[in-house]
């Protein structure tokens, strides 16, 4: 086939590009003409045409001059299948990795703070977006959508009358291999983590939307937890010098069978200072921040990361399906994760990992945390079959396969 993908930039550090770039090299490895429609892209694989498009205007206006510009390059050419991961004019089929920003914005001004609701979304470039959004999602417009969770397919189907029968789910693949081979020795020493100590590890980058604060919440409490549970121990040693005092006391006056009431049972205690975070990614640094966080920036060897973490937290507000969430289980790695994280729908609960619906709810995330410090070290079953990358291309290439025989009909 002659196959024209859209995606408008790379980001050596964003999840769709690479995604992007790993499907081509895939592609062109098949056998097919790939060429690729964008306004700016490095590393490209070999074999693959690219049509640099040069796009002016400001912010607000740059997502619908690409779309016009992308929709003029098209008509210069003939091809089997328009392949789309950008919210343009028209396509044969457009893969809805960025989800549906109109939940996007719903989901920011739930989690924002009173002052900031009123103003989200307001600006040209929301208006831009979300006028582009019912263009792509206009059965009219595009043959066929793919999504990454069942989660978007549901939120496609809530706002747009685009066909179920027209939207085909297929999961985001890595490559399982490369995050089993990650080196777990060499870069906990990297980072100072000791053998006894758990590492919790956060990659992504644009962390409101991924919800580090909420983790770092989780740290705070964590660490006044273990400040109070300290000074309760220190009282509970007084009580019971106390009450040993007084079962003397109590011996004497009734006796030496005289019934002493049993000692409290002490809770189960989380040592937070035997658990660290590693952040991998780039954002602003919160000016308070628990002494154990690590900030790594971005990692070109992020299995190594995921070999040294014991537990990957990822806790965002709307993700369609976080590509990073594949490569922690590819690595073996319990996962927390948020139910508004569409790669939640992997999770089995107890078994890799725990869901929290409420990334904002820290007492829910401390305990997931304790919960996976009482069974720490181990590792969660792998299907890796269903994580790979080479099942992710061969179920794209089927929706584009039939994509291109429609056109053909």
């Amino acid at each position: 086939m002659k196959l024209a993908l859209i995606r408008r930039q790379f980001s050596a550090t964003g999840g769709a590009e690479l995604y992007l770039q790993r499907l081509l090299g895939a592609l062109a490895e098949r056998g097919h003409e790939t060429h690729l429609i964008t306004e700016s892209w490095c590393e490209t694989p070999p074999d693959v045409q690219v049509h640099r498009l040069s796009v002016g205007g400001t912010r607000a206006e740059r997502c619908v001059l690409f779309a016009d510009a992308a929709q003029n390059e098209l008509a210069k050419h003939r091809f089997d299948c328009v392949f789309s991961l950008e919210r343009t004019r028209q396509q044969d089929v457009y893969r809805a990795g960025d989800g549906v920003h109109r939940v996007w914005l719903e989901r920011r001004r739930q989690f924002a703070p009173a002052w900031k609701k009123p103003f989200i979304g307001m600006g040209g470039f929301h208006r831009n977006i979300l006028r582009l959004e019912t263009e792509t999602f206009d059965p009219r417009n595009t043959r066929h959508v793919i999504v990454n969770s069942e989660m978007v397919r549901q939120e496609i189907l809530a706002h747009f009358p685009f066909p179920a029968e027209r939207i085909h789910l297929v999961r985001n693949g890595v490559e399982v291999v490369r995050f089993q081979a990650g080196d777990r020795a060499a870069t906990r020493q990297r980072f100072g983590v000791h053998a006894d100590e758990l590492l919790l590890l956060f990659v992504g980058s644009g962390w409101e939307r991924k919800g580090l604060r909420y983790l770092l919440a989780a740290l705070g409490a964590l660490q006044r937890e273990t400040t109070k549970r300290e000074w309760l121990a220190g009282a509970r040693q007084f009580q019971e010098a106390s009450r040993r005092v007084t079962a003397r006391i109590r011996s004497t006056i009734l006796g030496p069978h005289a019934a002493a009431k049993p000692p409290s049972r002490e809770p189960a205690t989380i040592p937070a200072d035997k658990i660290k975070l590693l952040v991998v990614g780039k954002g602003r640094k919160p000016l308070h921040l628990p002494s154990n966080v690590m900030f790594a920036g971005p990692m070109n060897d992020v299995e190594n990361a995921c070999a040294a973490a014991d537990l990957f937290v990822f806790l965002p507000i709307y993700e369609p399906s976080a590509n990073v969430v594949f490569e922690a289980l590819a690595a073996g790695l319990p996962v927390i994760t948020s139910a508004r994280n569409g790669a939640s729908e992997l999770i089995e609960e107890g078994v890799n990992g725990t869901v929290v619906d409420d990334p904002s709810d820290t007492r829910s995330v401390v305990e997931a945390i304790a919960d996976w410090w009482a069974r720490r070290f181990c590792t969660p079953p792998l299907h890796a079959a269903d994580l790979s990358l080479e099942r992710n291309v061969s179920e794209t290439l089927a929706v584009l396969e039939l994509a291109a025989k429609e056109r053909g009909a």
